[in-house]
């Protein structure tokens, strides 16, 4: 038993405590009187600038031994430099925006930059664009800047104590010391000396991750970003090898691999690469996993993450690095890969397929399916499938090209007619696209939730989500009647092939397809089908999820829904010159929608298996080609309604359209001088309409007439106006 005297030091110790460290904003104004930077001070601590920072915010408080040398320091400086402490706290330089008279009227962004003001554009140029020059400002070191106002679910899995610090981290080395950069500002130091003691760390300490989205879902593996300058530090090669990059990981044999199985870690059959994951066993069902992203590896490809043109990752701090893809993170999900894969795993992460269901006899908790979620693989249809399927194996001969009779070819539209005389006289060329086209798409869609059901000489009902044999070479569009008004259908496509080509006899057609032709007033008689008679809308919280990230995406860089269409040119017009973060938030939001619907046909592209044999993807639940189908018959069924209403409503034509951008002959360079409006100013229902919402269009473009016939005589059959309208070169639509 202690002694009364022991007991009464001990509690004297309490009573004492340690000093009181003056209140966060006199730190600064003590270091700031004496004439020392945070860099000096940081220095003289032996610790990071951005951690001066934080404890002149008090956003954290120095550890023992510094706190005891900052204390002194301080307290030398007080003496000093004694002045009443105001009551107000001085915002630091790092955590400041512009000064009222200095302060933009867009929304701050991910970044801060310092810019000239900028007279708001026109609507649209008077003259046909030319490419913008890339303004991009110097990356910023501060950690500090404004973040993203986030939604009442995402508040509540930002304030879940397990991951407190947020969904990832940007490692980085600065003063000799690995510093982890998180959403918010935030900056850790880690202790960590090698990989595996870096996931010890990043399960035990640093409290990052992200709540599952649904209740019957999993939470996000922590994910730590590794700049080139951690990799030197943990033993990494900042650049892989022409074999390991043919490869995709390091050699099995790499020091670091070693390490890792030494300390009882696992990685995935993909080994180690631009995207790895390291774990230990589950242990009572807890998942302990740690994700590595390596950009330097090739993590985030400028087709997805970054500006082709002007690349912005590369010299993007670790600070603003970790603002990108934490806003992209909290809006979305924390990332899983590339953009497809990301948008695969967010259909998952919102229908996982099984929840925990108590058995009612012995009390115990057991796997059962969820309601509208894709639960099993189910077996394949010959004519939903990729050529390199093992199911068609000796169907064909090698290089046979299958006929739409044969395969299902739902794909978006790729179509480019001759201008007639009329159109040639017309001075303009405009381009208007779609606003997350695919994602639009799949709102309300429904697909088959179980495996497929044959099907001969079936009435077809389109509550019946699946692939249909029929002939629709007898629908003709030549005159149309929409509205009590006849429309010219020889100048649209066709909405039955991607081409625009009309069909010649029977081929396969999913749902959608065959229920406009209905629509439009053609009987239709298939010969077989391939159905799904459990359906549901498994797309709703993804289209959802996606809709409200690209929104608050938007409405950051000053483009809000309601505005009027004027407004709104004026608006976007201005994105161009937007916090360049963002525009890249914006491009990664919109390749997760268009590449995870491709996800759901991923196929063989990449050599995994020889021809014929199969690939992992089929292995998924989510491996869905039929529902991919949908949703591009879905595209091109919206796109083509759309057409023929603005056809009734004011006589105008597309001439090219390429995937989800359309082109109309114009007498002025805006989409204002040809969208059909009422009297009264309002667009007529059922035509294009402006706006920022998924669905609606923007402006994508405009090119003389003049320019796009002297292109189509040099290249033919071979130039999209299309897919060139924007810039007067090639755009990529990707997948």
């Amino acid at each position: 038993m202690p002694t009364e005297e022991e007991l009464f030091d001990a509690v004297d110790a309490l009573l004492a405590g340690e000093p009181a460290m003056p209140p966060p904003a006199e730190r600064a104004r003590l270091r700031e009187a004496a004439g020392i930077t945070q860099a000096r001070l940081a220095q003289a601590l032996q610790t990071t600038t951005q951690s001066v920072k934080n404890w002149e915010v008090g956003r954290s408080e120095p550890r023992p031994p510094r706190r005891q040398a900052y204390q002194r320091l301080l307290d030398g400086w007080a003496a000093q430099y004694a002045t009443p402490v105001k009551n107000e706290r001085p915002v630091p330089e790092a955590f400041a925006g512009p000064a009222a008279s200095e302060a933009p009227e867009a929304p701050t962004g991910l970044t801060h930059a310092a810019t000239a003001p900028v007279q708001p554009p026109a609507a649209v140029p008077p003259s046909p664009p030319e490419v913008p020059s890339s303004t991009k400002p110097p990356s910023s070191r501060r950690a500090g800047a404004k973040k993203a106002v986030a939604k009442p679910e995402l508040a509540r899995a930002a304030a879940d104590p397990r991951f407190e610090n947020g969904p990832l981290a940007v490692l980085d080395v600065e003063n000799g010391q690995v510093v982890a950069y998180c959403v918010g500002g935030l900056v850790l130091e880690v202790p960590a000396k090698t990989v595996p003691a870096l996931v010890d760390w990043t399960l035990t300490e640093a409290k990052l991750g992200q709540a599952r989205l649904h209740r019957s879902g999993f939470d996000a593996d922590p994910m730590l970003v590794l700049t080139p300058a951690a990799l030197e530090r943990y033993g990494l090669p900042t650049a892989l090898t022409p074999e390991e990059r043919s490869a995709g990981r390091l050699k099995d044999g790499h020091k670091v691999i070693r390490q890792v199985e030494r300390a009882g870690l696992e990685l995935t059959k993909r080994g180690f690469g631009a995207w790895t994951r390291i774990f230990y066993r589950p242990e009572d069902g807890k998942r302990r996993c740690v994700q590595l992203c390596i950009p330097a590896w090739g993590a985030l490809p400028t087709s997805e993450w970054d500006d082709k043109k002007d690349p912005q990752l590369p010299t993007m701090s670790a600070a603003d690095l970790a603002r990108f893809l934490g806003t992209y993170a909290e809006r979305v999900i924390t990332p899983r890969g590339f953009t497809a894969t990301t948008g695969l795993a967010l259909m998952t992460a919102l229908r996982p397929p099984t929840r925990a269901e108590k058995d009612e006899t012995t009390g115990a908790f057991k796997p059962a399916y969820n309601a509208d979620a894709l639960t099993a693989v189910y077996d394949v249809v010959e004519c939903e499938v990729p050529d390199e399927h093992p199911i068609l194996k000796g169907k064909w001969p090698r290089h046979h090209q299958r006929t739409p009779d044969q395969m299902l070819m739902e794909e978006p539209f790729s179509w480019c007619r001759e201008l007639t005389d009329d159109e040639c006289l017309k001075p303009y060329l405009v381009g208007i696209d779609v606003n997350m086209a695919f994602a639009a798409a799949a709102n309300s869609l429904v697909v088959g939730l179980n495996g497929p059901t044959h099907l001969t000489n079936p009435a077809f009902d389109k509550a019946l989500p699946g692939s249909w044999l029929v002939d629709l070479s007898h629908v003709d569009l030549s005159r149309a009647r929409v509205g009590g008004r006849t429309v010219d259908g020889d100048r649209l496509p066709s909405p039955f092939t991607p081409s625009g080509e009309r069909p010649t006899g029977p081929a396969w057609y999913a749902t959608p397809s065959v229920a406009y032709a209905v629509q439009l007033g053609f009987d239709v008689a298939p010969i077989e089908a391939y159905v799904r008679t459990e359906t549901g809308r498994y797309l709703d919280p993804w289209y959802d999820r996606l809709r409200d990230a690209y929104l608050a995406t938007m409405a950051d860089l000053g483009v809000v829904p309601g505005m009027d269409d004027e407004a709104f040119l004026e608006a976007m017009a201005r994105v161009k010159d937007g916090d360049p973060a963002l525009k890249l938030l914006l491009k990664a939001i919109k390749a997760t929608a268009k590449g995870g619907i491709g996800k759901l046909r991923q196929r063989n592209s990449r050599g995994e298996v020889p021809f014929y044999e199969p690939w992992p993807a089929l292995e998924r639940e989510t491996w869905r080609p039929d529902i991919r189908a949908a949703v591009l018959s879905t595209v091109r069924v919206i796109m083509h309604r759309k057409m023929m209403k603005t056809a009734a409503a004011a006589d105008v034509y597309p001439v090219a359209i390429g995937t989800d951008c359309i082109v109309y002959p114009s007498d002025g360079p805006s989409p204002l001088d040809f969208l059909p409006y009422t009297p009264d100013g309002k667009p007529v229902t059922g035509t294009f309409r402006l706006g920022v919402s998924p669905g609606m269009v923007k402006w994508e473009g405009t090119q003389t007439v003049l320019w796009a016939e002297q292109k189509i005589e040099e290249l033919g059959g071979l130039f999209n106006i299309a897919r060139n309208i924007k810039d007067g070169r090639p755009a990529d639509d990707g997948e």
